[in-house]
């Protein structure tokens, strides 16, 4: 079990937001579960974001009108027979605070109201609610979660992602089509979490190093290359031409069993080895050195991997992150990768 507070601090390294002065008093709170955890910080967000004002657009509204506004709409004015009201259908451009940003805010706010939170945090929530009165809700189901960003709406960026965290993590449709709340963060979401936290550290905490989730290509000896699967990694760390290739596992178990023995997973295993090696050729003209790493998120298993392999050539190396111990001893597990590759 990860403690709460971890998973804040992981928060902190995916959303680089969180480290502003105004989140800081949220590293001393102790929140009893993640949902608390993530509804503090939609809490303070969106304290932050009103003090600078809620975001507006120009939207397109049509109504009856008495007066002459925008564009006339002719034909359902006739099929809506508002003539005979003496007013005619308009549609007009209204700067509004009805976005699709603060509708996704305020509908993560009622979910949030369902969720196992104190009451004293539903109550500052609902505080909020009444500066989007004027704010439709939305279906969380049919958003757009990729949402484009440019300096204007820069500030909405991290809300939205708590939010989709938040929606992602506490409902789940059933088979019947009604949804239910659900524990936070499953195992699928905690592993997206893990690997944006691992990225984002090191880009933070070692700028001597390049830290990308880079695409490696496929080395071919021709041009054939349909159906190929994209080598997506999930952190690949290079200082000049040595690399490390971390490839980022969370599973309920790290290991796998076969006749009473533990073994590594065959396709975690295959896949590091495929990745350094296309790496490696991809350099062969060059001096360097690419090294791979499963980095596995420690479970309470017996059986713990600490291993380092010469495969053809290559080092591949397989560790466990205890995330269940003080933040600060899991920054020193993670720099001590860095100190033994580079």
């Amino acid at each position: 079990m990860i403690p709460v507070q971890n998973i804040y601090y992981m928060l902190s390294y995916a959303f680089q937001a969180l480290q502003a002065q105004n989140y800081k008093d949220l590293a001393t709170e102790n929140f009893h579960n993640t949902a608390e955890l993530c509804a503090a910080i939609l809490d303070k967000g969106i304290s932050v974001q009103l003090k600078r004002g809620l975001g507006r657009d120009y939207l397109p509204k049509s109504e009856s009108l008495s007066t002459l506004q925008g564009k006339l709409n002719i034909s359902e004015s006739i099929k809506t027979q508002t003539l005979l009201k003496k007013q005619m259908i308009c549609t007009y451009d209204e700067f509004s605070t009805n976005t699709q940003f603060n509708r996704i805010i305020k509908s993560t706010l009622l979910l949030l109201l369902k969720a196992n939170i104190t009451n004293t945090r539903k109550k500052s929530l609902r505080n909020l609610l009444l500066f989007f009165s004027d704010v439709n809700e939305i279906d969380l189901r049919f958003v757009n979660w990729n949402q484009h960003y440019n300096r204007s709406n820069q500030s909405y960026q991290m809300l939205i992602g708590i939010c989709y965290l938040i929606y992602n993590g506490l409902l789940q449709t059933q088979n019947n089509g009604t949804t239910k709340i659900m524990d936070f963060f499953d195992e699928q979401r905690m592993c997206h979490l893990y690997e944006k936290f691992l990225l984002e550290y090191y880009r933070k905490e070692h700028p001597e190093l390049s830290a990308n989730a880079s695409q490696i290509a496929w080395q071919l000896d021709d041009s054939e290359n349909q159906l190929l699967p994209k080598m997506q990694t999930d952190i690949m760390l290079s200082q000049g031409n040595n690399i490390l290739i971390i490839d980022a596992k969370y599973y309920s178990h790290m290991t796998q069993q076969q006749y009473g023995t533990n073994t590594l997973h065959s396709n975690n295993l295959y896949q590091i080895f495929t990745y350094v090696k296309n790496k490696e050729f991809e350099l062969r003209e060059l001096e360097h050195t690419v090294s791979g790493m499963l980095l596995y998120a420690q479970t309470d298993e017996d059986v713990i991997p600490n291993n380092t392999y010469q495969m053809s050539g290559n080092q591949i190396s397989v560790r466990a992150l205890n995330l269940n111990q003080n933040f600060s001893e899991i920054t020193k597990d993670l720099d001590s990768i860095v100190k033994v590759h580079f």
